[in-house]
Formats: C-alpha cells, sequence, structure tokens
C-alpha cells in the first residue's frame, strides 16, 4: 500500500537532499523500500521501480530508508546521497565494520515490555543506538495490561531517559495507533528497535494496516521479503512511512562515544567536573561522579553501565582504527610491488 500520487515530500525527501544535486545529475530521485543481494526496491514519484546497486557499493553499503539517483530506463541506481540520520551497530565478527539497520529515519521508537523482557542496560545500549545516529528517541512500553503496576515501568523507563517521551500502550489496543500518531503523518519515517516479541510487528501491523505478524501479505507487498536486511519500508494510510526491523539481541557498539553520553546525559556532565581530565570515576580524588553516587543523587549501577559501554566502544573503536591503519599500510606495499614490478 503507498500513497498515490507519489510526491517527493510525500516520500521524506527535504531541503537538504535537494542541494546535494548538482547541475549535471539526470538521475530520478528514489526512496530506498527494500535492499536485496544484488538489486534495491525503491519507490520514484512514477511508482516503484526495481535498481542494480550504485556503482562500487554492494548491500552492506545501502540501508531501507535511503535516497538514490536512479535511471529507470536502465534500471540503475547511479549514485547514493548523504544521510540526514542512520543508525547502524558494529557487523558480528568485524569491529572495522558497521551494519546498517535503517537510514534518514525521522523518530525511533524503542519498545520494550512491562514483564520479565524489560532489561535498563538492553534499553541503553539503544539509547546509544538511537543518539549516535542522530534520531530523536520515543518509549514505547508495551503489555501494561500483564501487570498490576505499569508506573514502575514508566519511572524506571524515566530514570534512564528523563527527556525522552514514554508511551505505555496495549499494543493490541484499538487506541495504540492514536498514541503513536503524533509522531508520524506526510512525508515523515518512524522504525521500531527492540527485542523480538515486544509486540513491535503488532504495532507496526495497526500502523499500516497489513499482517506483519504473520507475513500474510498480498502479492505486491510480498515483493522482495527474501532480504538481506530483512528489512522493508511499508507506507502508513494517513501519511509517513513506516521501517520494519527485525529484533535485535546483540547490540554491539563502535564510534558511539556520543551517542553513549548522550543516553548518560546527567553522568556525562557531572564527569566534565572531575578535577581530572583522565579520571577513570572510579577512586581518584575530585571525582564529580563517584560524589553524586555517594551523595545519592546517581544510581551507582547505572554509573557502571555507563562505564562499560563506554569501555566497550573504546575497545572496539581503537581495534577498528588499527584494522583500518593496517589494511592502509598493506594496501600501500603492494601499490609499491606493483609499481616496483611495472617499472623493471
Amino acid at each position: 500500500m503507498t500513497p498515490d500520487p507519489f510526491t517527493l515530500r510525500s516520500l521524506g525527501w527535504s531541503a537538504g537532499f535537494q542541494r546535494q544535486l548538482a547541475a549535471q545529475d539526470s538521475g530520478t530521485p528514489a526512496r530506498v523500500t527494500g535492499v536485496h543481494r544484488a538489486r534495491l526496491s525503491a519507490l520514484t514519484t512514477a511508482g516503484p521501480v526495481d535498481l542494480s546497486l550504485p556503482p562500487g557499493l554492494s548491500a552492506g553499503d545501502i540501508a531501507v530508508g535511503d535516497w538514490v539517483l536512479a535511471d529507470p530506463a536502465t534500471g540503475r541506481a547511479e549514485r547514493l546521497l548523504d544521510r540526514r540520520s542512520r543508525i547502524f551497530r558494529r557487523a558480528a565478527g568485524e569491529a572495522e565494520r558497521e551494519q546498517l539497520i535503517v537510514a534518514n529515519v525521522d523518530t525511533v521508537f524503542i519498545t520494550t515490555s512491562a514483564t520479565d523482557e524489560f532489561n535498563e542496560a538492553r534499553l541503553e545500549r539503544y539509547l546509544a543506538l538511537v543518539h549516535a545516529g542522530g534520531v530523536p528517541p520515543v518509549f514505547a512500553l508495551t503489555k501494561i495490561d500483564r501487570t498490576d503496576e505499569p508506573e514502575s515501568y514508566i519511572g524506571r523507563l524515566r530514570a534512564i531517559g528523563p527527556d525522552v517521551p514514554c508511551l505505555a500502550l496495549n499494543a493490541k489496543a484499538p487506541d495504540a495507533v492514536a498514541a503513536l500518531r503524533p509522531w508520524c503523518g506526510p512525508g515523515r519515517t518512524v522504525a521500531f528497535l527492540g527485542m523480538s516479541g515486544v509486540g513491535k510487528s503488532t504495532l507496526a501491523s495497526a500502523l499500516t494496516g497489513l499482517d506483519l505478524e504473520t507475513g500474510a501479505l498480498g502479492a505486491d507487498q510480498m515483493r522482495g521479503r527474501h532480504t538481506t536486511t530483512a528489512r522493508e519500508m511499508y507506507a502508513i494510510p494517513d501519511g509517513g512511512w513506516l521501517i520494519d526491523t527485525p529484533g535485535m539481541r546483540e547490540l554491539r557498539l563502535t564510534d558511539m562515544a556520543e551517542g553513549i553520553d548522550a543516553a548518560f546525559a546527567e553522568i556525562a556532565a557531572l564527569a566534565d567536573r572531575c578535577r581530572f581530565r583522565d579520571c577513570s570515576h572510579g577512586p581518584e580524588p575530585g571525582c564529580a561522579v563517584q560524589a553524586a553516587v555517594a551523595s545519592g543523587s546517581i544510581d551507582a549501577a547505572r554509573v557502571d553501565r555507563w562505564k562499560k559501554l563506554r569501555a566497550e566502544n573504546a575497545e572496539h573503536s581503537s581495534a577498528a582504527l588499527e584494522r583500518k591503519r593496517r589494511g592502509k599500510t598493506l594496501s600501500k606495499r603492494v601499490r609499491q610491488v606493483m609499481k616496483d614490478k611495472h617499472g623493471r
């Protein structure tokens, strides 16, 4: 289901993308709705198109929500436009490579449930991920019908994200869509992030009017469902777009120092007031963070989680830089060998 007629604005086009166009560009703007092994599904003002990947890029370099310049006549994507936001994580086993999740999103609903699944440490990782991508987060607390104390879960969410809007809802209730609607609308794109089973697909189905829980879609919607990313972009009937994402159990962080500090803003602000610039926020004298813990104004467990994420991020980022450095050195040596060979 897609809006009719299409306009660039209804697809999410903005002035930032328009400024990237050069006089010599003849391609048609196209919004990527699905990423497959060797091609892209996309939407233009004329309707859906299938495109080959841009030159020099692989499927892993493109995210659902991206904009490309395309030549519909040849079925080629000619150029990938710069993103205004992107959500990514470190790919498994490769510290130097990021795995794109979504691009050009306006709001991410970080979804959790009022059950034993609720986990502050995991939610803080999602917050860091979203902040690092430059996307405003919203907490969506589901399954409130399964607890007698929904306010206790809301309080825990406010403790880790005091400035993050929080919705408490039953994903299957008729008023669930109304609760989400303020963040949706023409030209806006939203996505859900969270563990499997928390109600993301139920909410996505309610927003789009499609059955995304069982995959029982019509022939048009089924095109390209077997993708490398398992992500698709669907129209919201009242305007806007939803990018459906799979549940993510593991979130590895790399190059997300700013996102981590944004997710722990009150602790990061205190850290700037420590006596020593290289304070480890442990036994050193003059540590503003530990002073706040001692006074009871900051939760010690939250500080420990902040330090753990910062250490993990620093380790992975350092490893990534070292691998890149070794790769550049090897490439330089190969070029020199080839140069010497041809010079003989």
